[in-house]
C-alpha cells in the first residue's frame, strides 16, 4: 500500500480523462512522470489500482505499461472529477472525415473502388512469362 495525495491523484485521474492512456515507463526511481509532474512510481501505483478495479485495461510491452481506459473506468473517473457527459477521451474521439464502420444502414458492407498503384498499368500482369532466347530447361 502507498499513500498518494488527492492532489496528484487528481492530476493522474485528469491525464488519464483527457487521454483515454496512459502510458508509464518501469522505473520505480525516476523522480517524475514523463508527461506530469508526480513521481512515476505514484502513477504507476494509482494505475495498478485502477486495474484492480477493472477501470482500465494493462498491456505491458519494452518495459512500458500501457493503460486503457474502460467504459467503467470512463464512468467513475467523470464522477470522481464531477464533469459532465460531454467530456470525452481522446481516444474515444474520431477524426474528421474519417469513415469508422464502413457499412452502410443496413448493417452490409460497402463496396470500395479498387486500389490505384503508383505508377501501376497492369500491363506485367497481361503479359505471358517467356525464356528468354537460347535458354533451355536442364
Amino acid at each position: 500500500m502507498m499513500i498518494v495525495s488527492k492532489a496528484n491523484i487528481k492530476l493522474i485521474y485528469q491525464n488519464l480523462l483527457a487521454e483515454g492512456v496512459m502510458v508509464v515507463k518501469k522505473d520505480t526511481r525516476a523522480p517524475s512522470h514523463d508527461t506530469i509532474p508526480v513521481p512515476n512510481l505514484q502513477v504507476m501505483k494509482v494505475m495498478q489500482s485502477l486495474k484492480s478495479r477493472g477501470f482500465v485495461k494493462e498491456e505491458f510491452n519494452w518495459q512500458y505499461h500501457y493503460f486503457f481506459l474502460t467504459d467503467e473506468g470512463l464512468a467513475y473517473l467523470r464522477e470522481y472529477l464531477h464533469v459532465g457527459e460531454s467530456v470525452v477521451p481522446a481516444t474515444h474521439v474520431g477524426k474528421p472525415g474519417v469513415v469508422l464502420n464502413a457499412r452502410n444502414a443496413d448493417g452490409e458492407r460497402r463496396e470500395r473502388a479498387p486500389r490505384a498503384r503508383k505508377g501501376d498499368d497492369g500491363e506485367y500482369r497481361k503479359a505471358a512469362w517467356r525464356r528468354p532466347e537460347g535458354e533451355t530447361v536442364a
